[in-house]
C-alpha cells in the first residue's frame, strides 16, 4: 500500500506546483509494486525486462520536456517492495524472481524510495514499511505514545516473525532455541518471561496486528533477525510499540533507514549483537541484554518513542496540530528532494 500511500498525500503536499519549470523534483504516481504483478505471473518466457517500458514511452511522449530538461534525474518514484524484487538482469536468459525495472538504463538516473535498498545504487533509499498505525490527529497519537509508555514490559525479549524451524545454523533457529529454553524467569523480577515467540509463520500475522502488537508492548525488547532479505517491518511495529530493537546485522537498518532513523545515534535506541557471535560462538542473547542497567533500558525506550513520528505515515487530511510534526512521508520527500539537488549540483 505504500505507493498508493504516497500518492494520497502527495496531492495533499503543501509546495506542489503546476509549473513544471519551477519544480525541484518531479513525483511520478506510478504504482510500480502492482504493476510488476503482471511481468511476474502466467508466462514461461522471460519478458521482466519490460516492466518500465510503458511509463519510459509516456514520459518521453506525454510532456517530453518534462523529462528531457534533466533526462529524469529530477524525478523520482515511490516502489513498495524491495530493491532486488526490481534488479533482475536484462539479458537473463532463464526467468527468476522479479523484473527488470531497476536494471533499465532508462531509470538509472532516477530516485527510487524502495522498501529496502542495495548497497551500491546512488539512486536507491529505502524508506520505513508502513505499520497498521496511521493516526489522523495529533490527540490519537499522544493517546497511544501515553498507553506505549504507560505499558508493563513483563516480557524480557520477543521475537514475532516465521522460519528457524530448520536444524540449519542460522540466526532465526538459535532464537528459537534459546527462546525454548528460556521461558519463565525466576530471578524475582518484575520480568515474568525471559523470551516469547509470536509465530507468523505462512501470513498469519498480515492481516491481525493484534497478535504481534499487544506482545510488543510488554516487551522490553523485540529481536529483529534478518530473514530473505536484510530489513523487517517488524522492525517499525517494534518502535510503535516502545520495544527497543535488537539488530543482528547492520543493513537490516543502520544502513538503510538513515533518513529516518539517523545512523550515528543507533547506541542511543537499539542493541546490536553480530548474528556470527550468537549461531557460531554461543553467545546467549539473555545474557547480553540482562546485563544492560534498568536506567539504561528505560532511556533507550524513551528515545524509541521520539522516534516513532518519524516512522509513521499520518492519515491523508490529518488535523493542522499533526501536520506541524514531520512523518515518515514528509521525510522522505525532503530527503528525495535534497538528493536530487545534490546530484544536479554535481553535473554542473
Amino acid at each position: 500500500m505504500l505507493e498508493l500511500i504516497f500518492h494520497r498525500r502527495i496531492l495533499d503536499y503543501p509546495c506542489l506546483t503546476h509549473n513544471p519549470s519551477l519544480a525541484d523534483a518531479v513525483y511520478l504516481p506510478y504504482y510500480s509494486g502492482i504493476d510488476a504483478l503482471r511481468y511476474l505471473f502466467g508466462s514461461e518466457v522471460n519478458y521482466s525486462s519490460r516492466h518500465g517500458l510503458e511509463l519510459f514511452r509516456f514520459l518521453k511522449e506525454d510532456e517530453p520536456e518534462i523529462w528531457a530538461r534533466r533526462g529524469g534525474h529530477d524525478h523520482f518514484l515511490v516502489m513498495a517492495r524491495q530493491a532486488w524484487d526490481f534488479s533482475q538482469g536484462v539479458e537473463r536468459d532463464v526467468p527468476v524472481w522479479g523484473t527488470s525495472f531497476l536494471e533499465m538504463p532508462e531509470f538509472f538516473n532516477v530516485t527510487a524510495l524502495t522498501l529496502e535498498s542495495r548497497a551500491w545504487p546512488w539512486q536507491e533509499q529505502a524508506i520505513p514499511y508502513p505499520t497498521s498505525f496511521h493516526p489522523s490527529n495529533l490527540a490519537l497519537l499522544e493517546s497511544w505514545v501515553g498507553r506505549v509508555r504507560r505499558s508493563r514490559r513483563t516480557t524480557l525479549m520477543l521475537f514475532a516473525g516465521g522460519g528457524g524451524v530448520a536444524a540449519s545454523p542460522n540466526i532465526r533457529h538459535s532464537i528459537r532455541v534459546e527462546c525454548e529454553n528460556n521461558t519463565i524467569s525466576d530471578n524475582g523480577s518484575r520480568i515474568s518471561k525471559l523470551c516469547d515467540i509470536v509465530d507468523c509463520s505462512n501470513g498469519v500475522c498480515e492481516h491481525d496486528p493484534i497478535q504481534f502488537m499487544r506482545p510488543m508492548l510488554q516487551a522490553s525488547f523485540c529481536l529483529q533477525p534478518p530473514g530473505d532479505t536484510p530489513t523487517r517491518r517488524s522492525t517499525f511495529d517494534g518502535i510503535l510499540a516502545g520495544c527497543i530493537p535488537v539488530f543482528f546485522e547492520d543493513s537490516s537498518a543502520k544502513t538503510q533507514f538513515g533518513w529516518h532513523l539517523p545512523e550515528d545515534q543507533y547506541r542511543e535506541f537499539s542493541v546490536f549483537i553480530p548474528k556470527e557471535e550468537v549461531v557460531l560462538k554461543g553467545v546467549k542473547i539473555v545474557d547480553v541484554l540482562t546485563a544492560i542497567p534498568k536506567a539504561e533500558v528505560r532511556r533507550m525506550r524513551d528515545n524509541v518513542i521520539e522516534l516513532m513520528p518519524r516512522v509513521i505515515y499520518r492519515r491523508h487530511g490529518a488535523s493542522m496540530g499533526w501536520r506541524s510534526k514531520k512523518d515518515a512521508f514528509d521525510i522522505a520527500v525532503e530527503g528525495a528532494i535534497e538528493r536530487i539537488k545534490s546530484r544536479l549540483a554535481h553535473r554542473l
